[in-house]
């Protein structure tokens, strides 16, 4: 006679059994590989975007719509201003301004005590233009006004700080050929503007991310207050915001986000808010619901036999029963509230320019779908899609995992 071997849940915590569940589910794995790389990306930030200026948005219009992998020369020529020294948070948060002027060129040769170089133009022309710099106005920030003298093979001047220099000229020539001709590749090519696709990109996920992690916040805080106590209080409490929950739900969601808006105004700030506060009535509902099968436990009347508060007997003994449905429907919003964000961008309502986001970089570029730069659009539409359907695997997996009726 054959025995078939019954499985039993392995020993140990049900959040402890729920976490392997979950790493069973490649799927789930994956979604939150993506989901730790994109946070990884919008937390470094601009330390490690090609652009680094604020808001990826130096633009070159002479490299407008090139193709991925496009490269070219350019010469960095010093700003007469004072070097933007930023700290390393602040550089991470909110970028730098580059310290160089970037000039892109085809061809470049010395002449005495001055650099010509060729302008870049596609297509390149017969007779190209050039520009004329002098040597030591390109590699030092002079001041205002100031007199450059030649002698001998050398060059006197005064820079930003009124230090008095003293050069060989050839020094100078080996210093720009050594650091101000960098070739600077762009892997995704650039927009119309000529800025970086990569970079904007980059930033964009900060965007998304971060107006999905506030708004679910926000929609946590509202729901997960009115829900708990219109559940646990009941009668004339629970009718009042069940006929507030019912207004606010059937208003479309889009329709809302749109006029919370328009009265908040656009904005980057404004974003999060308005997604937050159409995202709590689901929260709501669910937090009432559980709450409403379980004020009547033993449990909970033993707590209010013990004379302990309702602040308490809700955050410390029912709340922690409910968070399982709420950490997928935290999951679904957060998927949710990517869409609508690229939504409000595209049609103009939400993050505003310079600031970059997949919506915005989507108006930006649609019409080149039908021309010869698909990419522009297609890459964001993709990012977006890509993240969304992450945050969904992520959700569902959550809720296979949490329900404490399925064995392993």
């Amino acid at each position: 006679m054959i025995f078939k071997k019954k499985k039993y849940l392995s020993s140990g915590s049900l959040s402890r059994l729920a976490w392997k569940r979950l790493m069973k589910n490649r799927l789930a794995v994956g979604s939150m590989l993506i989901v730790f790389f994109a946070v990884i990306i919008a937390i470094l930030g601009y330390l490690i975007t090609p652009d680094q200026t604020p808001f990826a948005n130096a633009q070159y219009l002479e490299l407008n719509t090139k193709k991925p992998g496009f490269k070219v020369q350019m010469l960095l020529v010093a700003k007469n201003t004072k070097p933007d020294n930023r700290g390393f948070l602040s550089k991470m948060v909110w970028g730098k301004k580059t310290n160089f002027i970037s000039v892109p060129f085809l061809h470049y040769y010395f002449e005495g005590s001055q650099i010509i170089i060729e302008e870049y133009e596609d297509p390149v022309p017969e007779v190209p233009r050039t520009r004329y710099f002098d040597v030591a106005d390109v590699v030092f920030a002079l001041k205002l006004n100031t007199l450059v003298i030649q002698k001998d093979h050398k060059i006197i001047f005064s820079d930003i700080d009124g230090t008095i220099h003293e050069y060989q000229i050839s020094d100078l020539q080996k210093e720009i050929i050594n650091n101000n001709i960098k070739t600077r590749r762009f892997l995704l090519g650039t927009d119309r503007f000529g800025r970086d696709l990569l970079s904007q990109l980059m930033i964009g996920t900060r965007v998304s991310l971060s107006v999905g992690f506030i708004s679910v916040i926000i929609s946590l805080v509202i729901g997960i207050t009115l829900g708990s106590i219109a559940g646990f209080f009941g009668g004339k409490t629970d009718d009042l915001i069940i006929w507030f929950i019912n207004v606010v739900w059937s208003i479309p969601t889009l329709l809302l986000v749109i006029a919370i808006t328009f009265a908040l105004g656009k904005g980057f700030w404004q974003v999060f808010v308005a997604v937050g506060l159409t995202m709590w009535v689901e929260v709501a509902r669910v937090v009432r619901g559980q709450i409403l099968g379980l004020r009547e436990k033993e449990y909970i009347e033993a707590g209010k036999a013990l004379g302990f508060s309702n602040f308490r007997i809700i955050s410390k003994h029912i709340l922690p029963n409910v968070l399982a449905p709420v950490i997928v429907i935290s999951a679904a919003n957060f998927a949710a509230a990517i869409l609508i964000e690229a939504g409000l961008s595209f049609l103009g309502i939400g993050v505003q320019p310079p600031m970059p986001s997949w919506g915005t970089m989507i108006k930006d570029n649609y019409s080149y779908i039908i021309l010869d730069a698909p990419y522009l659009a297609i890459l964001p539409g993709i990012a977006i899609m890509i993240m969304v359907l992450s945050f969904m695997l992520i959700g569902n997996a959550l809720r296979d995992a949490l329900d404490v009726k399925t064995t392993s």
